[in-house]
């Protein structure tokens, strides 16, 4: 069983998206740009390392890079059973579940980002990792000093994140080391997210939560406050307000992926945090990440020397390294054009039809194996149309 994880904030890097434009994919970009009154794409490809470093700014730029990443790998036909993100990420998740439509997760996220910097900016707060020491002796080192200081993730066997005022901190940094931490990492951040200190966030995102339109999803998605499965549309708005104050149980959404049968942990994003994380965390388990579009093939390749066991299923087989979906451009009626049937051989940029008044090109050359929708059948965004052997 295969899961998709997606990442947070601290995974963004300059130039993140230069890779990724001429793929199909990047017209998510152009997407997100209209949806958040933003330019997304000059996130992507020119801010630097301090422009990216500003809350509202790497939370939106991630968010849009890891989305791109997923509609690249979706074309693939690799499809997961579940969904996972960490703190920013889980609304990665929800859109990969369907459960969040891009347009009101773009608009989510970049409200999330506004508000969690204006909380930052009104209460001075820091972050720091403790290395080294197991879960409950950190959270005795944040309960043993007067200053207000709390567990903000638990992200790995002896990797445990605090957060709170810069004096909580320090005091809870030394109470760790006191009590064998191996070492403790300042992080460069300009709030203690995931404490008390963002309920001025959550209580603007909660307003935001409000407007948007969060479905059940399509397979489980698992969740930071608590690290369980959800599966209904109407517990999201609670768990993504409650999420802002509350600490992200990475370690333990790892061993109930692991319960749950999952035995590939798929990276999506920029970044391999999470990667380094599963393989601290869950022994045995298989973990892999794409970032890149030079990573695609390596992705399928390894999933296909265990049988395809990850790939989704077309026409009762699986898509290997020399198989790719195409997929529709837009929502309406799909109608193929002359000739376009099992065994016709396209030349990248080919039509293979019509989806309303879009065409439908194949960004791939290759020979049509299957036709996954018929004529006059009405289709989603990005639904699969026909998938192709290339090489």
């Amino acid at each position: 069983m295969i899961s998709f994880t997606f990442p947070g904030q601290g995974s963004q890097k300059p130039a993140m998206g230069s890779a990724w434009i001429d793929h199909p994919s990047w017209e998510l970009v152009d997407e997100a740009t209209a949806a958040a009154g933003r330019d997304v794409a000059h996130l992507l490809l020119h801010a630097d390392a301090d422009e990216l470093k500003a809350t509202r700014n790497a939370q939106l730029s991630t968010f849009v890079a890891s989305l791109v990443v997923l509609d690249a790998v979706e074309r693939l036909g690799v499809e997961p059973s579940i969904v996972a993100g960490h703190s920013l990420g889980e609304y990665t998740a929800l859109v990969a579940s369907g459960a969040l439509a891009f347009d009101d997760g773009v608009r989510l996220v970049a409200e999330r980002g506004e508000a969690m910097q204006t909380a930052a900016v009104g209460r001075a707060g820091t972050m720091a990792a403790v290395l080294g020491l197991d879960d409950d002796k950190v959270e005795i080192a944040c309960a043993r000093v007067d200053e207000d200081v709390w567990v903000a993730n638990y992200n790995a066997p002896g990797q445990v994140v605090i957060a709170g005022s810069p004096e909580g901190v320090d005091a809870a940094s030394a109470a760790a080391k006191d009590l064998g931490a191996k070492k403790v990492l300042s992080m460069a951040v300009s709030g203690a997210f995931h404490t008390p200190f963002m309920a001025p966030a959550r209580d603007r995102l909660r307003a935001a939560l409000g407007q948007a339109d969060l479905r059940p999803p399509d397979l489980p998605v698992y969740a930071n406050v608590d690290a369980l499965p959800h599966v209904g549309g109407d517990e999201w708005a609670g768990l993504l307000g409650a999420q802002l104050c509350s600490p992200v149980r990475w370690r333990q959404t790892l061993h109930h992926l692991e319960e749950a049968g999952v035995t590939t942990f798929v990276e999506l994003g920029p970044g391999t945090v999470l990667t380094g994380m599963a393989k601290r965390t869950v022994a045995g388990g298989r973990t892999l990440s794409v970032s890149t579009p030079s990573e695609l093939d390596r992705l399928l390749e390894a999933l296909a020397v265990q049988g395809g066991e990850a790939v989704g299923a077309h026409e009762g087989e699986h898509l290997f390294a020399t198989e790719r979906v195409v997929v529709s451009p837009a929502a309406g009626i799909f109608h193929p054009a002359t000739g376009v049937e099992i065994g016709h051989v396209l030349a990248a940029g080919d039509v293979l039809g019509s989806v309303g008044s879009e065409p439908v090109h194949s960004p791939f050359a290759g020979t049509i194996m299957g036709m996954l929708t018929i004529d006059g059948e009405r289709v989603a965004s990005r639904e699969p149309i026909a998938w192709l052997r290339v090489g």
